[in-house]
């Protein structure tokens, strides 16, 4: 057996890069850990700054005055419609559009891959866009949410580019064998493919759950509000009620429910991201080489 002697300089050059890879860790998931503490805290020693690394007073009352809201109840499940359908969409237009982008035989797809990517320089602007959707009658729906956003293009070049490394041999011999292209696109294409669609999933999921500024363009009603609107109209204007005594009795909650808040709108992207974490770096990866 060879016994390999590390020298001073690897010991010193291992010992950096782990008090760096520490910082990092501190520095990003240090404010993650603050806000579940601050919210669980009493709420005087939060507003007297005594919080920094424990709760102090642990209690449940900010989380218990959010979620006898209503409000925010219909809100949460008005923001899991909107990234389902939001999701399912944007994967679907997507896969759709970068698939016959990834064939060379598809005349003229150079010419279409080049306006679809003028759209990431030049944009048609604020009110174009509100004029479409409400020339289109979808104010007020779920349409006007997810429909503007059906395509991202940068995430379009991602999976054109994933499928182009789709070896050629694969398509020549389902052709062979008589399959058309609709039928190699569902039963080849997206089956090799599940790496670059999870890694999508997690792009539109998290860009849909974490979107306000739409809904505050094209909605009016308050019932159809998606959860980051009522958090943002909580944590800047304050214009949420929690229904329950605890606020109303006392204003010390309030910081405390600010981040209640929070917390509760990071929980689902938190649940879900080790589940498909594993795909993550490699459909990344492969589809934005081309090899």
């Amino acid at each position: 057996m060879v016994t390999r002697k590390i020298g001073l300089g690897s010991v010193f050059y291992n010992t950096i890069i782990y008090l760096l890879i520490i910082m990092m860790l501190f520095t990003f998931l240090y404010p993650l850990y603050y806000v579940v503490i601050v919210s669980v805290s009493d709420g005087i020693s939060v507003m007297r700054g005594e919080v920094r690394w424990l709760p102090i007073g642990m209690n449940f009352e900010a989380y218990r005055a959010v979620l006898d809201n209503p409000l925010v109840l219909r809100a949460y499940g008005n923001t899991i419609l909107y990234t389902v359908v939001g999701t399912f969409i944007n994967v679907m237009m997507t896969a759709l559009c970068a698939y016959p982008l990834s064939r060379n035989r598809f005349y003229g797809r150079n010419v279409f891959t080049f306006f679809i990517i003028i759209t990431m320089l030049f944009h048609g602007g604020l009110i174009p866009n509100y004029l479409v959707v409400f020339r289109l009658h979808m104010l007020n729906s779920i349409w006007a949410i997810v429909i503007p956003t059906a395509i991202n293009v940068w995430n379009m070049i991602i999976m054109r580019t994933f499928f182009q490394n789709i070896p050629n041999e694969i398509y020549e011999s389902a052709h062979i064998d008589g399959a058309h292209d609709m039928k190699i696109f569902l039963r080849i294409v997206l089956p090799l493919s599940m790496p670059v669609i999870a890694t999508m999933c997690m792009f539109y999921a998290v860009a849909h759950w974490n979107s306000f500024f739409p809904a505050t363009l094209y909605l009016s009603d308050s019932k159809l509000y998606p959860i980051q609107v009522i958090v943002r109209n909580y944590v800047i204007d304050g214009l949420v009620s929690s229904g329950s005594n605890a606020e109303s009795d006392s204003k010390t909650i309030v910081t405390s429910m600010k981040y209640a808040f929070i917390f509760i709108t990071l929980l689902p992207i938190l649940a879900v991201y080790p589940f498909i974490q594993k795909y993550f770096v490699k459909g990344v990866m492969v589809g934005s080489l081309k090899g």
